[in-house]
This record gives structure tokens, sequence and C-alpha cells, in this order.
């Protein structure tokens, strides 16, 4: 695989991640759900739209 073909990977990778945490945080707004994510170094639990 060359460089080329990794970074082109990498950047579909990235995508998909930013896709899924939309997905997420969508989803738990829809359903009124906590999220658990780290702020300032701590551990929090919040509701999706306090993001």
């Amino acid at each position: 695989m060359s460089d080329k073909d990794i970074h082109i990977m990498q950047q579909r990778i990235d995508q998909g991640i930013v896709l899924a945490q939309q997905r997420l945080v969508e989803r738990s707004r829809l359903f009124h759900n906590t999220l658990v994510v780290c702020r300032e170094g701590h551990v929090v639990e919040l509701l999706a739209d306090e993001l």
C-alpha cells in the first residue's frame, strides 16, 4: 500500500468516526439519554443537549 493509499484510508476512517459521533449525539437527543464524556480531565455524564 502506498503512502497516498494510507492517507486516503486514514481520511475515510476519520470521516467515519466523526459521522458515528454525530449519530450518537442525535440518537441520545432523540431518546433523552445521557452521554459520558471527558471534560477538562474529568469524566462527566451529560445530556446530549448540553454538548
